[in-house]
């Protein structure tokens, strides 16, 4: 994600004002909703996204401003009851994340709506900055469909409905993927799919396992400096609309691979336009950027 400064991101295009609702439901007494996270459960606290909102902080030991602005965090999480859970996570010992989520500095705060990122903070705000914008943050989880709470992690608490259990289906991908083997990951999800065509859990899992591993150590700054000198090549357009995806630029990455097929033909477009279909899959065919980029796709094609 690029930022132009410091600060809070306006939400107001994301969500429509609502009356408050959940958002200051007390937390029961001890309850907390603060996990650590590490590259190796990364992608677990991404899925319970799909369940409950999450906000990520990336912090370093290194920057005080950004430990002290996690105590600021959990106390504001602590108000919402489970409406949102905050995930902490060490970007000097988890360097992927913050090489995926693009930060450049820390304190930074995301937060994870079914899967999606919404940009919150670069910097430190106040508390109550915190609270405004994290009270839209829940309006716009809820306007999603997003109405899950998490699980308290610690404390005294009164009992919490239990987490899905895990497919088993999965977990031999899911070790693949923990482990950093997203060549294994992929060839266990390919062999799923195999088995179950019309499954479209499947069928995203897939799609956002390949999308992971065509950005590992990927270089925004080198990947987007390519694209502007050779527009014409489809491997250099591709691996930026793949970093727009991750770091939430939606728009901006199926406006790109649209152009390109319009400037393409045969085999190049066809591969251009199966890439976009896949990207279409991570982000969630229900979500109204896929529809309209069908449509702009469709208009570009015909």
């Amino acid at each position: 994600m690029s930022f132009s400064q410091p600060g809070a991101f306006d939400l107001s295009s994301l969500a429509k004002p609502r009356p408050a609702a959940g958002g200051d439901a007390p937390a029961p007494d001890g309850a907390v909703y603060v996990i650590d996270v590490t590259e190796a459960d990364f992608q677990r606290v991404v899925e319970s996204s799909m369940r409950h909102l999450v906000v990520l902080s990336v912090w370093s030991p290194r920057s005080p401003q950004s430990v002290e602005f996690n105590e600021v965090l959990a106390q504001a999480t602590s108000a919402y009851g489970g409406a949102l859970q905050l995930a902490k996570v060490d970007a000097d010992t988890n360097p992927g994340i913050a090489q995926a989520l693009q930060v450049q500095a820390v304190p930074f705060v995301v937060g994870l709506v079914q899967g999606r990122p919404v940009p919150l903070f670069q910097g430190t705000v106040d508390a109550s900055e915190v609270k405004r914008f994290f009270d839209e943050l829940v309006r716009l989880a809820q306007q999603n469909g997003l109405t899950g709470r998490a699980q308290p992690s610690g404390g005294t608490t009164e009992a919490a409905p239990e987490e899905p259990e895990d497919d088993p289906r999965f977990a031999a991908a899911d070790e693949a993927y923990a482990r950093g083997d997203f060549d294994a990951a992929i060839a266990e999800y390919e062999a799923l799919l195999a088995q179950s065509p019309a499954d479209s859990e499947v069928a995203e899992r897939l799609a956002a396992t390949k999308l992971y591993a065509r950005v590992s150590g990927a270089d925004l700054q080198a990947a987007r400096q390519a694209a502007a000198d050779r527009p014409d090549d489809i491997d250099a357009q591709i691996l930026v609309a793949d970093l727009d995806v991750t770091g939430g630029h939606v728009e901006d990455a199926f406006l790109r691979l649209i152009d390109l097929v319009k400037r393409t033909a045969e085999d190049d477009r066809e591969r251009v336009r199966q890439h976009l279909l896949e990207l279409f899959s991570v982000v969630g065919v229900t979500d109204p950027r896929v529809a309209q980029a069908r449509r702009t796709l469709a208009a570009a094609l015909f």
